[in-house]
Formats: C-alpha cells, structure tokens, sequence
C-alpha cells in the first residue's frame, strides 16, 4: 500500500509494490505540499510498478537490449554510425545469451560473455559494448528487473592482436605533405583545402565538411564548429557530441588558403563549383595519391590519421594535453587520453630519457 511520510516542508509520497518473487520494495514520488497530492501520485506509481514487474519480469536479456535501444536510443540524435553499432551489439548478445532471461543473469555470466566476445575483438570493441550493456543495466535497475549491476568489478578481456596500429607522419613527413598540397592549389579541387584543414585543426571529417562561410571569422582567426555533414543523406546534422561543439583558433596561413574558395561563390566553404563536397572515398583517394607522390608510404592511413597527425604534432611540440583535449571537442581528458594514449606513452618515454638527461646536469 502507498502512503505519506511527513515531512519538514509537505509529504513525501511512498509508493509500495512486491517484485516477482514477492519481496517488498518502496520508491519515493517526491515531496508535495498536501497530503492527499503525495498519496494521489505514490498510487499511480505503484500502479504503474506493478504493470511494469507483470510485463517485464520474464522477459530475456536480448528483448530487454532492443526494448531500451528503440525507447531511448533510437529516436535520439546518436549517429548513424553509433546506432549501427547498437544494433550490432544487439545481434551479438542475441547469438550468445539466445532467450535467456535477463532476471537469472550473474556477474559471472557476464564475464564469460565478455571473455567470449574478447577472444576475437579489440579494447575498444569490447569496452563500447560493455559500456553499452552497463547503461542498459541501470535502466534494468529503474524497471525493477534487477537488483543488482552484473556488470560491476567486471574485467574487461581483448584480443591484444586485435588492436590496431594508427600510422602517423613525422614531422619531416608532416612538412613533405603540407608543401606538396600548397604548392598545387586549385579552387576547383576543394579536396586539397580540406586535407590541409584537418592537418591545421583536427578537426573530424564530417565537420570539416559542414563548414558554412558564417563559421569562419577571418578577422578573430577562429573557426566555429557547431555542425557536422551526413555524407549519405547529404544534410547538416548535430555534432558528435555535446563538447564537440567548439571554437578554436587558427593560424593566419590557414585562412589565407581558404579565402581562395570563396572564387567558387559558395555558401558552404568546401563545396566546388559543382556544388558537391568531397565525400569519404574521394578525400582518401586524393590524399593516398599526394602521398604516393611524395614518396610517403603508410599501411592503413586514410583521411581521419589527419586527426592523430594533429595531436602527434602537437605533442611533439610540448603543447599541454588538457589544451589539446578541448581543440579535439572531447567531453574530458580521458577520452583524449584513452584515444591517444599509444602517442602518449611515447612522449612519456621521450619525456623520461630528457628528465635524466637533466637531472644528470645538476
């Protein structure tokens, strides 16, 4: 039964239920200022918790997954990209749990799971899906399907072959490939202007190509990003994430290069007289042919290794990690420092061998 709790500033309204297996629960609807508003609400609730324990309390851990992705995934401003790859999360807890139900799931289950999926993909694989599974998890919580987090103290297990080597350029390679695009600039070829945009800002691809004409203020050299492009439906879309909204500075040569675009008479600054932006496979099929030309070999680079240049340089340069982490538009520095950590450790070693040098002066 519901009932009201006196309170300093009103009733608390408390609403009772039983799960399934008969145990007593109680959830607070808040506070109100009268008695009978606290006892309306705690009813409704209660109503509704016992509907949701009758629906939910035997359903499988597979339906409960696609459940959640269609109430609150789905119709969200995710990518396309992000949503793929929920529904491909969905397919793989089907194949391996099938119709078991997501009330007898155990911390142990979990980690077999886990340890099944490690066997054959990387840390950044198996760490999404975990963290796709642990979000579902919490939601469980709330439906009073579970008690407890089965997805808690679990150890994430990868297949360490798996992992995938990020080529970068140095610095001397950095410079090769600059020149190469300045010395054969044509308005008329956009895609030159965007790979010298990503190598000057890191910017994501799709942000690049969203760039309009009112993003670029020539006069305070920043760039204001606050969009990114869908290449398939070939429309503006919300950025990445929230803190991937940003402004950053740029260098006056950068600018200089870009005004020349402006001959194309665009509104948004890549698009070539055509009125088309570069998509995906033409920005990497311009960049691996300047490289073939310059001698540049690198297994596996592509249009995005722009953005690990970036950051290389940048590090290289002794540039504060937490500085690059806001110009990257990541939500907080361990994202930063999770994406790029194989960059980091190697300054870090380069870092150490110049301490000693140092201390060794004293």
């Amino acid at each position: 039964m519901s009932y009201a709790k006196k309170a300093k500033k009103g009733y608390y309204g408390i609403a009772e239920y039983r799960d399934q297996d008969g145990k007593r629960h109680q959830k607070s609807v808040g506070c109100f200022k009268l008695k009978r508003e606290a006892l309306t609400k705690a009813d409704k609730l209660e109503k509704e918790l016992e509907q949701v324990n009758l629906d939910l309390q035997h359903i499988s851990f597979t339906d409960y997954y696609e459940r959640w992705y269609t109430i609150y995934k789905k119709d969200s401003s995710l990518s396309d990209i992000s949503k793929s790859r929920y529904k491909t999360f969905s397919k793989t807890i089907a194949s391996y749990f099938k119709n078991r139900e997501l009330a007898t799931i155990r911390r142990s289950d979990y980690q077999q799971f886990i340890n099944w999926y490690g066997k054959n993909h990387g840390a950044s694989s198996v760490s999404k899906l975990n963290g796709a599974v642990r979000a579902m998890v919490s939601y469980a919580i709330d439906d009073d399907i579970l008690t407890k987090d089965f997805t808690h103290n679990v150890q994430l297990v990868f297949n360490k072959k798996n992992k995938r080597k990020i080529e970068y350029l140095t610095e001397k390679e950095l410079h090769t490939l600059t020149d190469a695009l300045v010395d054969n600039l044509n308005h008329y070829n956009t895609s030159r202007y965007m790979i010298l945009t990503a190598i000057y800002t890191g910017m994501r691809k799709s942000e690049i190509q969203a760039l309009t004409w009112k993003d670029i203020d020539f006069l305070h050299a920043t760039i204001s990003i606050n969009k990114s492009w869908d290449d398939t439906k070939k429309a503006f879309k919300t950025t990445k994430t929230e803190s991937s909204n940003r402004v950053i500075k740029v260098n006056r040569q950068l600018l200089n290069y870009l005004a020349e675009l402006k001959a194309n008479r665009t509104t948004m600054v890549f698009q070539n007289v055509l009125g088309t932006i570069p998509t995906s496979p033409a920005l990497n099929k311009c960049l691996r042919s300047i490289m073939k030309e310059c001698g540049i070999k690198k297994q596996g680079f592509h249009f995005h290794s722009l953005r690990h240049v970036h950051v290389a340089y940048l590090l290289g340069k002794g540039v504060d990690i937490y500085a690059i982490s806001k110009r990257l538009g990541h939500s907080n520095i361990t994202v930063t420092l999770n994406a790029y950590s194989y960059l980091i450790e190697e300054y870090k070693a380069k870092n150490e061998t110049l301490i000693i040098d140092k201390l060794a002066e004293l």
